[in-house]
């Protein structure tokens, strides 16, 4: 057997923790702080500030700044990538009145189609209905983060881009902050001239709403025993493209490419929207779980762009955007046992808020943020403190008691049975669907994609060459991301770099942003190589983290720069 789960990252979560290190009078003291700029982050901010504007003897308290926001990106939604089809439903609970053509749609889903393909043709079949989308908007994900951006500046809130949140303050068994990464520092750590030394961010209150794979979610997750399960992850490779011909419903298939033999455990499917009239979103989403090292879901997406189905909604248009991001797939089964910790809480994403039958996970992350903002209010009001054990377990109450919960819980064995295979797994979904959860009868059990036996296939070889107007290598890809990490920075990359053949050749092809290469043979056998790590490729996708690696911020700003993804 060789599984990614036998090498694991030289990475130990107690390096990220520290006690606020700064004089006391050089510290920045905020009174709630929130740390990434998304949905779950943003909602959580916006509905703070709002209590605080109704309760202003609370936010006095709460000094100069009252809420922060720090974000890694260059600006808010710089990082931020979606399909998306939204369910507006948080949206209408943050902003009670506001109407639809206010916030920032593309266009009310009118039309839909569910596709099943094979490799020359397509059969149309009925939508699931986790999947139906009536009533939901088509939106861009990166715009709505820059929009609840500004409408957290509107209310007083500090967002602060360009700022990675390295380390998590703890002191006396709590959280009291974030210490933030230092900037202009080499390859090998060295002081540049241009170095800027991190600060100690103090708070009252730290909301962690890092998103996938967040960093000190993780640190947090483990620090604080807060959870028990596994998670599991997909990888979504998403294309933008200007066309002559607008398309006129949202899209979304399964089938092929992916193979459905349960040796190869691929799981996933496409999305194609349309983003206004003259713009279409497509992109493929796999589970990690799968056995292939050579299958690269860049790769797939290629190939996808060549089916009689899709080839047509592209001819005669021009690429204009290209992301990676990782989703957190096990649901329900894989939520944290608490959400809450002395002095924080975590939200969005990072807990896993995700239901992957509806293909829906941002109102659920930015419902999650507006709980957490309200137990944080209840917290910081005279005579409270977020310090105090248990004092934020209303959040936790309030997600059990919410939609949140009880549309997870009711769909939460549909994903962990395609571990299964394609068949198997369309059976017992099926059943979990039509028995509204109550089949079968035992929860499944949920695997490390880390822990998934890889073989070297030969899938990549069928992969299409790259031509330049529908075909794209990763290189181009990763360009057209924005991408500003600097050659010279600091590796924020954690790898074996002597591994299994196997496990360099699962590395090499999963990057959709080719950061890592298998240099030669590491062994007489040939069956250990050494691999080749390019950190400024990395478009922060946090794929490496699922499968092996590990993902840590780079300094701020870096990464890549999505605009309408």
């Amino acid at each position: 057997m060789t599984r990614p789960a036998d090498y694991p990252p030289p990475f130990d979560p107690s390096e990220f923790l520290r006690e606020p290190s700064d004089p006391a009078d050089e510290r920045i003291e905020v009174g709630a702080l929130v740390v990434g700029a998304g949905p779950a982050g943003l909602a959580a901010a916006i509905r703070l500030a709002q209590l605080l504007e109704e309760h202003p003897d609370v936010r006095e308290r709460l000094g100069d700044v009252p809420i922060a926001v720090v974000e890694k990106g260059r600006a808010p939604g710089a990082h931020l990538l979606s399909g998306a089809v939204v369910n507006p439903r948080a949206l209408r609970q943050l902003f009670p009145g506001m109407p639809a053509v206010d916030m920032p749609f593309f266009a009310p889903v009118v039309r839909e189609g569910v596709y099943f393909l094979t490799e020359k043709r397509h059969i149309r079949i009925p939508a699931p209905p986790t999947m139906w989308n009536h009533g939901n908007y088509v939106v861009s994900i990166s715009r709505l983060g820059k929009w609840l951006a500004e409408k957290a500046e509107e209310l007083g809130v500090m967002v602060i881009p360009e700022t990675a949140a390295t380390d998590l303050l703890v002191t006396g068994g709590r959280a009291v902050g974030v210490r933030t990464g230092d900037k202009g520092r080499g390859r090998n750590g060295e002081e540049l001239a241009n170095f800027e030394p991190g600060s100690d961010l103090t708070s009252r209150v730290t909301i962690l709403a890092e998103g996938t794979q967040g960093h000190l979610t993780g640190v947090a997750l483990r620090h604080f025993g807060l959870s028990s399960k596994q998670q599991i992850w997909a990888l979504g490779v998403k294309e933008l493209w200007e066309v002559p011909r607008p398309l006129d419903r949202v899209m979304h298939t399964m089938g092929w490419p992916l193979r459905r033999a349960k040796r190869y455990r691929e799981f996933g499917g496409s999305f194609i929207y349309p983003m206004g009239e003259g713009m279409v979103a497509l992109g493929m989403v796999v589970g990690l779980d799968y056995t292939d090292a050579t299958l690269s879901v860049h790769g797939l997406l290629q190939e996808l762009k060549g089916h009689p189905l899709v080839r047509p909604i592209l001819e005669g248009g021009t690429r204009i955007g290209w992301g990676a991001k990782t989703i957190p797939e096990g649901g329900f089964l894989a939520l944290p046992d608490r959400f809450h910790f002395p002095g924080g809480m975590i939200v969005g994403d990072g807990a896993g808020f995700v239901n992957v039958p509806a293909l829906k996970g941002i109102h659920y992350a930015m419902r999650s943020g507006m709980l957490a903002a309200e137990a944080a209010f209840e917290a910081l009001r005279p005579g409270r403190t977020a310090w105090v054990p248990g004092a934020l377990a209303s959040y936790d109450r309030a997600l059990r008691e919410s939609y949140i919960w009880s549309d997870l819980q009711r769909v939460r064995n549909m994903r962990p049975a395609f571990q299964h295979g394609f068949v198997r797994g369309a059976l017992i979904a099926g059943a979990a669907l039509n028995s509204l959860g109550k089949l079968p009868p035992r929860d499944l059990e949920l695997h490390s994609d880390a822990e998934a036996d890889l073989f070297v296939g030969s899938t990549n070889g069928r992969y299409p060459a790259p031509d330049g107007q529908l075909f794209f290598d990763k290189l181009s890809s990763v360009y057209l991301s924005g991408n500003k990490t600097r050659d010279d920075a600091p590796n924020h990359l954690r790898v074996h770099t002597t591994v299994r053949r196997e496990i360099g050749e699962a590395w090499k092809n999963m990057c959709p942003a080719q950061v890592y290469d298998v240099a030669g043979e590491a062994s007489p056998a040939g069956n250990a190589v050494r691999v080749e790590v390019t950190p400024s490729n990395c478009v922060q996708c946090g794929a490496i983290s699922a499968k092996g690696g590990r993902l840590t911020p780079p300094e701020g700003g870096a990464g890549p720069e999505y605009t309408s993804m």
